[in-house]
């Protein structure tokens, strides 16, 4: 078994409110949700209206999928047009 962790920081300046920032982050937590199959939360600068900290978690029987799934979460992130990716970091346990 391996689990895939992607941390990430996003900028999201088009948000004015933290309802804003609310709805932006249940659009990007739904949809990797659908396609990915990961685990998502946010895990910190919950009151920051245009930052937010994100988790995305995968867990699988091999190495090959987890790593599949990272860039695919890595893909999905670089090319949403509403936020921009400021650090995104990678592991596999």
């Amino acid at each position: 078994m391996r689990i895939g962790i992607v941390t990430t920081t996003i900028n999201i300046p088009g948000a004015q409110s933290l309802k804003d920032k609310r709805s932006v982050m249940r659009r990007l937590k739904d949809s990797a949700v659908q396609r990915m199959n990961v685990s998502v939360a946010e895990v910190g600068a919950q009151d920051r209206w245009q930052i937010a900290e994100v988790a995305f978690v995968t867990v699988a029987a091999t190495h090959e999928i987890v790593e599949r799934r990272i860039a695919d979460i890595s893909h999905y992130l670089r090319t949403d047009p509403v936020y921009v990716l400021v650090t995104l970091n990678t592991e596999i346990i």
